[in-house]
């Protein structure tokens, strides 16, 4: 892909999930547990279609991977939404949703033919980046691959942003209780999408 440049790698976060502990480290079901290791949570990066969400009122997180060689950001689009891991969630919004999606689709989208994926629409779309917003418009989830600063790796990106909605009660803007019961499985099960995009790119 033409026109990429090189950054440095994030600021790592580090957090105390063992995540280990609730798979088991030999457990490699949906090829993940294994590869748990090589996805940390960082920082959004500053100036990516991600930062303004951020920066606003809601929230939004950031993991990264860093993977051997060059992946351009569709090889890291089509492996993310085709994953084992990702094709379960595409058949529960495909039943519960009716919003069905297809790795022929994956590839549009990947390849910047596509204005919508399954549940989701394109916000914003570059040869680095892809910013989608779900059918409810409260969540965002984002993806970009970009080389390493003087290393032959590439970071993988994944970051997801929740933005507040008005209370019926207070009409005031909040996350919701939803929002704060779920976010530790959200935090989890973001590690776990991008390590088997990860790994199924190590695969190729």
């Amino acid at each position: 892909m033409q026109g990429r440049t090189s950054v440095e790698r994030p600021t790592i976060l580090r957090t105390t999930e063992d995540v280990f502990c609730l798979f088991g480290s030999g457990s490699s079901g949906l090829g993940v547990a294994n590869t748990m290791s090589a996805v940390e949570s960082c920082e959004v990066p500053a100036n990516s279609l991600l930062r303004s969400y951020k920066d606003g009122d809601g929230y939004a997180d950031c993991y990264v991977a860093e993977i051997q060689g060059s992946v351009t950001q569709q090889d890291f689009i089509e492996a993310f939404y085709t994953s084992p891991l990702f094709k379960i969630e595409r058949t529960i919004l495909k039943y519960l949703a009716s919003k069905p999606a297809s790795d022929a689709e994956a590839r549009l989208l990947a390849a910047g033919k596509a204005a919508s994926f399954s549940a989701w629409k394109i916000e914003k779309q570059s040869t680095e980046e892809l910013l989608l917003v779900d059918f409810t418009g409260r969540t965002r989830s984002w993806l970009m691959a970009q080389r390493a600063t003087g290393s032959a790796t590439t970071l993988l990106y994944f970051g997801s942003a929740v933005v507040p909605r008005k209370s019926r009660h207070t009409h005031r803007p909040g996350m919701g209780w939803a929002f704060h019961a779920l976010l530790r499985f959200h935090r989890l099960y973001s590690r776990m999408l991008l390590s088997a995009a990860h790994k199924r790119l190590g695969q190729a």
